[in-house]
């Protein structure tokens, strides 16, 4: 299977920062450490897949990634000493990104293999992963035994000490005694977290000393695909953020992902201190339509069919769990299940069905407004927190206009550029798709007879490369909407290629620093043909390149295709009409609104090995001007104004200064009543961090934030007129 995918770095390739330069926002590593001190349980496992030497498989398999990023990748960089050198590093960091692991002599002990990675890749040689992985679990074993002693120990927390957090401002121990010291801090913050959360002392000693253990049990059973996979994609992450070698399991989750469907009961699980704990059930799903698994249930065991024997899942690491529990629609899956609130032990025996994923596409309800602008049904303020909008749609009626008439505004969100790729190519006339998805919203929008649409696209990563242009086409007529450029130098435009618009009203698109790929393909398009206004943060994420995802076992087998997992390699870079590249750049906000993801350090720019920005000749396409200069001016001023006398947006400003003054401090205190204080001051913005990941929030939650967006949409269309339909001028 080959295709064009669109999307922005993932979670994983986020959270990795760089080698030289991953000065992540202040609060997001904070953040990441608290988080870490609560759920590292994530990392539970069984006790059965230690990695095993080599496979033919596996060096067939690194002999196809080293030739097809040889061959194909746009860099026109080939696997050589360069890329040798970044993959050793990269691997490390893979390993063992905050340094607490590893001892300098363990690098230095490799150090002579730094310029040979890229010839042993070629030959298929990887037996270094499985070398240098043998190493780091020895260490794994002696620093949790360390921690685990450690923790027994009396902590002083009056004391003024200080933790280093920032992965850039922390060596490699040269010895026992550093790592040690290293590791003391360490486990004094784990237990200050737990104890600032008001975890009795006792329990909160016995949790870490499960977390340790988890954290040692997932290292010791990772498994030969995945240590595959990390060193593979330590070589392709060498050329660019986004070339990555997917093993055949992470192949099937991002399948899962783009078609927003799964065989299985339908339920979001979450793996902490050793335990499978449900975390969402899916709206209409198996799991749903039974009843009696609820939020918060925990898993212990799980059996195939009515008479299968159980298998313990305590302690399996979730992509395991998961594999057990999904399975062919109609057949059953047993659940033994701690209920929660501690109501005892049952046995539910559920029925797999096909499943949609619905809270990953867009869906659509009505909201009223009263004359004021204010929610009938809301019966308390608007609390200042900035939610952002999650995949829906909605409209929104205000009566604000001075003659008392209804204005009314369509906002459309989406959380991906979508496609079932198997069943588009399959002939499947139903196949999912952002596309078909958005008409059917607007054409209900247009049936509500509505003033202005908003197009939500924060925290939207990218998708699928066709579907952005299929999307944009809804609202131009017809024409180019990227420019697609490979390693060849040559330019295809992709066009528009259908007469007439779905949406002919006005436009505003709304993007964040986290809208990448595939939403910036939109957001750029909509600006360069001045169909609407840009809003948000200062610009979108920056990534402006393609990615081709290459079954490897077809490569190899055409017609019975074993399961070889797929290359995700970056094999064009994509332009706007009007020539510019959105890569690290992003796009720009028409108007901007002060807000603290526009300075956190999470764009394409700050990822290792990102490609530049540049730019190529523009193409000819029309221009609607419904985005006039003088339009944008003055609804910067008026914006500008509001956001000046809002309390919401001063706090916000505020909150900005004091992140821009935390950044450059790398460590964090383990006094407890400085910690309390820093945590405080933090506090809103963890939750914000949190939110941007909930998928059952509201489509457009009440909040200064989006009232704002709302002003901006009711100035809007003042300044338009008479002249709201959308025509070339």
């Amino acid at each position: 299977m080959t295709s064009s995918r669109l999307g922005t770095s993932t979670r994983r390739e986020r959270s990795r920062g760089g080698l030289s330069r991953s000065r992540r926002p202040r609060i997001l590593i904070l953040g990441l450490l608290i988080l870490s001190a609560v759920g590292t349980g994530l990392l539970a496992t069984l006790v059965s897949a230690r990695p095993q030497n080599a496979t033919r498989t596996d060096e067939r398999i690194s002999i196809f990634v080293s030739a097809l990023m040889d061959r194909n990748h746009v860099s026109e960089m080939k696997v050589n000493d360069e890329i040798s050198r970044r993959a050793m590093d990269m691997f490390f960091e893979r390993l063992d990104a905050r340094k607490r692991f590893f001892l300098q002599s363990d690098i230095d002990q490799f150090s002579a293999e730094r310029e040979l990675i890229d010839d042993y890749v070629k030959r298929g040689d990887v037996s270094l992963a499985k070398r240098i992985f043998d190493v780091f679990l020895q260490r794994v074993d002696e620093r949790i035994a360390v921690a685990q002693q450690l923790l027994d120990e009396e902590h002083d927390f009056t004391l003024d000490e200080e933790m280093v957090f920032d992965p850039d401002e922390i060596a490699f121990a040269k010895t026992k005694e550093e790592a040690d010291e290293q590791w003391r801090k360490k486990v004094k913050f784990d237990i200050l977290v737990q104890v600032v959360d008001e975890v009795e002392y006792a329990e909160a000693i016995e949790k870490l000393h499960k977390r340790y253990r988890g954290v040692k049990r997932r290292y010791e059973q990772t498994d030969s695909d995945e240590l595959l996979e990390w060193f593979l994609t330590a070589v392709t992450m060498s050329f660019d953020p986004h070339s990555t070698y997917m093993s055949p399991k992470t192949v099937e989750n991002f399948n899962i992902m783009m078609r927003l469907q799964l065989d299985g009961i339908g339920a979001s699980l979450l793996s902490e201190y050793g335990e499978t704990i449900v975390k969402q059930i899916v709206p209409g799903g198996a799991a749903d339509k039974d009843g009696r698994l609820q939020i918060e249930d925990v898993i212990v065991a799980v059996a195939q069919g009515e008479k299968g024997e159980f298998v313990d899942i305590v302690d399996m690491k979730i992509n395991d769990v998961v594999h057990l529990i999904r399975g062919e629609p109609g057949t059953i899956v047993r659940l033994q299940v701690n209920q929660a609130g501690n109501a005892g032990s049952v046995v539910y025996d559920i029925t797999r069905a096909h499943i949609e994923l619905k809270d990953k596409e867009a869906r659509s309800q009505i909201v009223e407004r009263r004359a004021d602008g204010s929610d009938p049904n809301e019966t308390k303020p608007a609390e200042a927190d900035g939610e952002q909008a999650e995949p829906t749609a909605e409209v929104i009626e205000s009566k604000a206009a001075a003659d008392g008439s209804t204005t009314k505004i369509g906002v459309l969100s989406l959380p991906s550029f979508y496609m079932d790729i198997e069943g588009r190519r399959a002939g499947d006339p139903n196949y999912k798709s952002t596309a078909r998805d958005m008409r059917r919203l607007l054409e209900d929008f247009n049936r509500q007879e509505v003033d202005l649409v908003i197009m939500d696209l924060r925290t939207n990563g990218g998708g699928s490369l066709p579907e952005s242009v299929e999307a944009t086409g809804l609202f131009i007529d017809q024409g180019p909407v990227v420019q697609v450029k490979g390693p060849d130098g040559r330019v295809q435009p992709y066009l528009d290629d259908h007469p007439g618009m779905v949406w002919k009203g006005p436009l505003v698109v709304v993007i964040n620093k986290f809208s990448a790929s595939a939403s910036e393909i939109f957001a750029g398009a909509i600006q360069d043909y001045g169909r609407g206004i840009v809003v948000g943060d200062r610009a979108t994420h920056g990534k402006g390149t393609v990615q081709s995802l290459v079954e490897l076992g077809p490569k190899v087998l055409p017609v019975r295709r074993p399961n070889w997992g797929a290359l995700k390699m970056t094999i064009q870079k994509f332009y706007r009409p009007s020539g510019d590249s959105t890569q690290n750049r992003g796009v720009l906000s028409d108007v901007e609104l002060p807000f603290r993801t526009s300075h956190w350090e999470v764009g394409e720019s700050d990822l290792d090995f990102a490609m530049e920005f540049d730019r190529i000749h523009p193409i000819p396409h029309a221009n609607y001007r419904s985005a006039t200069a003088q339009v944008i001016q003055q609804l910067k001023l008026n914006s500008a104004q509001r956001c000046e006398q809002s309390e919401f947006f001063s706090a916000e400003l505020l909150k900005i200064e004091r992140y821009l003054e935390q950044k450059e401090n790398p460590t964090v205190t383990l006094n407890k009543e400085k910690f309390v204080a820093e945590r405080e001051k933090l506090k809103d913005q963890e939750n914000f961090f949190d939110d941007m990941q909930d998928d059952t929030r509201p489509v457009f939650p009440v909040n200064p934030y989006n009232e704002e967006l709302i002003a901006i949409s009711l100035d809007y269309l003042e300044l338009l007129g008479e002249n709201r339909i959308a025509v070339v001028k």
